[in-house]
């Protein structure tokens, strides 16, 4: 038998509709902010995540899945293992920035190889918010306010935390990388092994390790708030204001860096302690340089290449649904809300019956099963989660009615034929 890849997971019709009203939610929260939907595809060439993400990353150096082409030369490619590069690639290639501010959001696959784990999968699924044209504090408030709204549409706004931190600016980040990495250095043999090996290619993400022998070495290590600018830390003082004008709680997490090179200034996570050890459920921070930075691929070097601001954020999906059915329980939600059942020798009087009704109720569900006994379609009816079913025969036909059965507590009766048609007399649960 042919089995789905490890890591690579079927997603069955019982959970998938909990995925859409979940999508449907986090998409109408969207819409309420003015943020436009963008459909990205899932390969791009693999330069675009080694420019975007950093060479020294854990995505780029062990977790994208990458490839060649059948061109000649080969083209280097990769599957997405994150979404803001793409949108960045978009929005150069499209020319979106020119005369405009856009605020884009997409949905769907992205592609790391790494143990799989709870919530956690080599094909998983991200939403992914970005903003662009703005580089005041308020466009980073912004993206924070319409999460907190998200959690509280999801009934999660008492289960997550937000932490908040400046990454400040490169120059600044360079200071405090030298400093970070003296200090370290004489501490090495203290480190775990994962963080030796980042004191030489990515120092920062030391300060992210989960080892609490590492976190030891940690607390006596410079600050990177003491390298911050002015303007820095004026920007990361008036993001706080805002959202303490907005009533959202956050507390201040110096550890906080995140896992990609493009990240300036605000970095964000929202977490959760109903996950165990993976509690980051959202992410995100600006990336000021970001735009520039793919712009200036394929240039010589010789002119400078002007950037356009932007700030943005993900979560991951498989950990958002985790959360929601440990706190929140999305409930069952049935594939119909009327199930049609005729008696095989009128079954076209029932076809003709379920297309009229899809027609004056949309709001409504209506399924069918194929011409076999009245028996078996009942059964089928009965497994189908409908809180209707509606029952056709000839004696329906010739008395112009219909009979319903009502499925919660198998009470029936026989009505006029148009009854469903009235909103009032049945609406959707």
């Amino acid at each position: 038998m042919i089995k789905a890849i490890k890591g690579f997971n079927d997603i069955l019709p019982d959970q998938s509709a909990k995925w859409l009203h979940l999508e449907a939610i986090l998409a109408d929260v969207l819409g309420r902010y003015g943020y436009e939907h963008i459909r990205l595809p899932i390969v791009e060439q693999t330069d675009l995540f080694a420019r975007a993400i950093g060479g020294a990353t854990d995505i780029v150096e062990k977790e994208m899945y990458s490839f060649t082409d059948k061109s000649e030369p080969p083209t280097p490619l990769a599957l997405r293992p994150e979404g803001t590069a793409g949108a960045v690639r978009a929005v150069i290639e499209h020319n979106l920035l020119r005369g405009d501010t856009p605020k884009l959001w997409y949905i769907g696959p992205m592609f790391r190889y790494e143990r799989p784990q709870k919530g956690r999968y080599r094909q998983f699924h991200q939403l992914g918010v970005e903003s662009f044209g703005s580089a005041l504090p308020d466009a980073d408030a912004e993206l924070i306010a319409m999460t907190h709204l998200m959690w509280k549409e999801l009934g999660l706004n008492n289960e997550m935390r937000l932490q908040l931190n400046s990454l400040g600016e490169l120059d600044e980040r360079y200071a405090y990388r030298e400093a970070l990495v003296t200090y370290l250095t004489d501490k090495k043999d203290q480190l775990d092994e994962d963080s030796k090996r980042r004191l030489t290619t990515n120092p920062l993400r030391i300060l992210d390790s989960k080892e609490a022998s590492t976190q030891a070495v940690l607390a006596d290590a410079p600050k990177l708030a003491d390298f911050l600018g002015e303007e820095s830390v004026a920007h990361f003082e008036q993001v706080k204001a805002y959202l303490t004008a907005l009533n959202i709680d956050f507390e201040i997490n110096p550890h906080l860096v995140r896992g990609l090179d493009y990240y300036n200034k605000t970095v964000f996570e929202w977490v959760t302690d109903k996950l165990g050890s993976q509690a980051t459920v959202c992410a995100g921070g600006r990336y000021d340089g970001l735009v520039g930075q793919l712009k200036s691929i394929g240039t010589d070097g010789s002119k400078p290449v002007k950037s356009e601001p932007g700030v943005g954020f993900a979560m991951g999906l498989e950990r958002l649904l985790l959360l929601i059915e440990a706190v929140a329980p999305i409930a069952d939600i049935p594939a119909c809300d009327v199930f049609v059942v005729a008696h095989p020798e009128v079954y076209s009087a029932g076809i003709s019956y379920a297309q009229n009704l899809r027609h004056s109720r949309p709001d409504v569900r209506v399924k069918m099963a194929s011409a076999t006994s009245l028996k078996a379609q009942m059964k089928k009816a009965d497994k189908s989660g409908a809180a209707l079913t509606v029952i056709i025969a000839q004696q329906e036909l010739d008395d112009n009615t219909i009979s319903i059965k009502d499925m919660q507590t198998g009470e029936q009766k026989t009505v006029a034929q148009d009854w469903l048609s009235n909103k009032d007399n049945f609406s959707r649960r």
